[in-house]
């Protein structure tokens, strides 16, 4: 492989100067030319700072900023600010991680970088050799 693949766009991720490459994927013949992968990486850098930004608003802010106006209100008969603090931060941090796997794998599938392995079309199962 050289510098660039067949259609002329710069190769950035290869396995230049390996004997045995082991395959990564289903798309392991396929290259990312530096515009594909800085939207990818910006897609992703967009995601994780979004989510980090609503954790931030969740945990700091409405467990210690505005905790006292939000205490004015309960739940589960708790303050609600008290709650914010002790519970809910950890909630919506898991709920956040859920959230992260499913807009990860949509903006994989979005760039082809998706390593989901497809079973091959022409392998059997193992019983079903009559």
């Amino acid at each position: 492989m050289g510098d660039s693949d067949k259609d002329g766009e710069p190769n950035v991720y290869h396995h230049e100067g390996q004997d045995n490459p082991t395959e990564h994927s289903a798309h392991e013949g396929e290259v990312l030319s530096e515009d594909k992968a800085g939207a990818y990486w910006r897609a992703n850098l967009r995601l994780v700072g979004t989510l980090l930004a609503i954790w931030f608003i969740v945990s700091y802010g409405a467990g210690i900023l505005f905790a006292d106006t939000l205490d004015t209100f309960t739940f589960m008969g708790f303050p609600l600010g008290f709650w914010f603090a002790q519970q809910g931060a950890i909630y919506v941090f898991v709920v956040l991680i859920f959230v992260y796997v499913i807009a990860m794998h949509r903006i994989d599938r979005a760039h082809g970088v998706d390593d989901d392995d497809k079973p091959a079309a022409t392998s059997a199962p193992a019983g079903d050799a009559a």
